[in-house]
């Protein structure tokens, strides 16, 4: 009986043991990481960073987790330009939390830090960034450069806030009605314009080539006649004469009958 008794001590006991165990550990999923926070050792270890997997602690300390792997913020916001047009746009931010500075981030910013550190530094980048073109440039050929312009400014702050900044994507950039389509127009006159000289080059070339080739056969024409004087005409006529003589035809041949005394032919 006195050992039956014990029991409900025993599983009482047991029950204890596997609540201390559970309240000091603690699993840490993939893609996450984890700060120790010592509530009688200082608080917050900036000096270590917890991975993945199971992890056993102090019942009184504590592990916050956070998502270490990439991830994705979207934001519409509407920016003015450089001549104080407005404008809207569409972009995304890729981040993802310094790995080994994951305790300084909870320290100083918390869990969260995309709300008070990534969207602000990405909306003032933007507006700096957008505000030093013309809807003419953003619109055309600058986005690019506005997109490299916007990463490298959100980097400037974020490296130092404890985050890293991977890519910036603008995915949309919206100009007023009104605008767009006076750009619009604009690049198509331009566009015409440049047709339209080409075309001048074009049609010039072809003058110019049609001049020089004239030219070079005047010059040959000037060249042949100043070479053929009234001795080689004459003896030009007199082959071709003898050349058809040849022929079985039948034919009188009158030497010295023509002009300049080169043979006549007559066919009989």
């Amino acid at each position: 009986m006195e050992r039956y008794g014990k029991l409900p001590f025993i599983g009482a006991a047991v029950f204890i043991v596997l609540v201390l165990i559970l309240k000091s550990s603690v699993t840490i999923e993939s893609g996450h990481g984890g700060v120790l926070f010592k509530t009688f050792g200082g608080g917050v270890n900036t000096e270590k960073t917890y991975g993945e997997g199971f992890h056993i602690l102090a019942p009184w300390n504590d592990i916050i987790v956070y998502e270490v792997r990439q991830q994705e913020i979207k934001e519409k916001m509407s920016v003015l330009s450089s001549n104080g047009l407005e404008i809207d746009v569409d972009l995304s931010a890729w981040f993802q939390p310094q790995y080994k500075s994951l305790g300084n981030l909870h320290q100083q910013k918390g869990k969260n830090y995309i709300e008070n550190v990534v969207l602000p530094s990405l909306r003032s980048s933007t507006r700096s960034v957008i505000g030093r073109y013309t809807p003419d440039e953003i619109y055309s050929s600058k986005r690019d450069a506005i997109q490299a312009e916007i990463y490298e400014e959100t980097k400037k702050v974020l490296d130092k806030q404890f985050v890293q900044i991977n890519e910036i994507l603008v995915r949309d950039i919206t100009l007023p009605t009104t605008i767009k389509t006076a750009i619009e127009n604009k690049l198509k006159q331009e566009q015409e314009s440049l047709e339209y000289e080409y075309r001048l080059e074009k049609a010039k070339k072809e003058a110019q080539r049609q001049k020089i080739d004239a030219e070079g056969k005047a010059v040959a024409n000037k060249i042949l006649s100043e070479s053929l004087t009234d001795k080689i005409l004459k003896e030009k006529g007199i082959e071709a004469t003898l050349e058809l003589a040849k022929s079985p035809n039948s034919k009188v041949v009158v030497v010295g009958g023509g002009d300049n005394g080169l043979p006549i032919i007559l066919n009989q």
